[in-house]
C-alpha cells in the first residue's frame, strides 16, 4: 500500500488465525480495504483473494509494519492471542506508528490490562463467546445481543407467544418494562420506523434497548 494519508474505513489486521481470518473476511466482504499479515505463509495465501495487501511477516517489528503500510490505516487490530510478547509488541508498534484506533485481542485479564495501559481497546473473544452461549442456553427467545455497558443491552429476540396478535401500542414495553423497541424483523424486512398499530405475528423478531434486568423481566413474564 502506497504511503499516503490515512484511508477512511481501512484496517490493518495483525495475525490471521481463526479470529483474525474471520475478521478479515467480514471486513473485506463489506467492501473495506484491509492489510493483513501473519508469519504463516499458508494463512496469508488463503486470504490473498480478499486483498492485494497480504504479507508474510516473520518478525513483527515497527519497521516491518511500517513497510507494509499500516500507518495509512484508520484502525489496527492485533489478533495475536497466545503469543503474549508478540501481541504486546505489535500493539505498541501500531500505536507508535500513529494508527488512530488500535484494538487488541487478549486471552487473559492480565494480558488485557497490559494492552489497555499501552492505549489499546481490548476484546476477549473467547470470554465473549462463552457469555453469548450462556445467554442463549438460558433464554428461549434470544437471537443476538450487544452490550452497551455493564447495565444496558441491545437485545434481539423472537417475539414471545404472549404478545403475538397484539399491537406495539397494546404491548407498551416502554411503560411496562422501560424498554424501547428499535426494530422489528418481519420476514426479510427490517422495520425501524415503528408504527404503534403494527401487530406482532408469529415468527417476528424484535430488537429492544434497555436495562438488562428489564429485558430479563420482560422475557420471563
Amino acid at each position: 500500500m502506497a504511503k499516503k494519508g490515512k484511508d477512511s474505513g481501512s484496517f490493518a489486521i495483525i495475525g490471521v488465525g481463526r479470529f483474525g481470518s474471520a475478521l478479515a473476511t467480514t471486513l473485506a466482504l463489506a467492501g473495506h480495504q484491509i492489510i493483513i499479515c501473519d508469519r504463516d505463509p499458508e494463512r496469508v495465501k488463503e486470504l490473498r483473494e480478499l486483498t492485494p495487501y497480504a504479507f508474510v511477516v516473520e518478525h513483527i517489528t515497527k519497521e516491518a509494519l511500517d513497510e507494509i503500510g499500516v500507518r495509512n490505516c484508520e484502525v489496527g487490530v492485533v489478533c495475536i492471542g497466545n503469543a503474549i510478547e508478540s501481541s504486546i509488541l505489535a500493539t505498541l508498534h501500531l500505536i507508535n506508528l500513529g494508527v488512530p484506533r488500535v484494538i487488541a485481542k487478549a486471552t487473559t485479564k492480565e494480558q488485557g490490562q497490559i494492552l489497555e495501559r499501552l492505549g489499546a481497546e481490548v476484546v476477549y473473544p473467547e470470554h465473549d463467546m462463552g457469555v453469548r452461549l450462556g445467554k442463549r442456553l438460558l433464554s428461549n427467545h434470544l437471537i443476538d445481543y450487544f452490550s452497551l455497558n455493564a447495565d444496558t443491552e441491545i437485545y434481539e429476540m423472537s417475539v414471545p407467544d404472549s404478545i403475538v396478535g397484539k399491537t406495539v401500542a397494546e404491548t407498551d414495553l416502554r411503560a411496562k418494562y422501560g424498554l424501547n423497541i428499535i426494530a422489528i424483523e418481519h420476514g426479510d424486512e427490517t422495520i425501524t420506523n415503528i408504527d404503534p398499530e403494527y401487530t406482532f405475528e408469529f415468527g417476528d423478531g424484535i430488537v429492544v434497548l434497555g436495562h438488562i434486568r428489564s429485558i430479563e423481566k420482560f422475557e420471563h413474564e
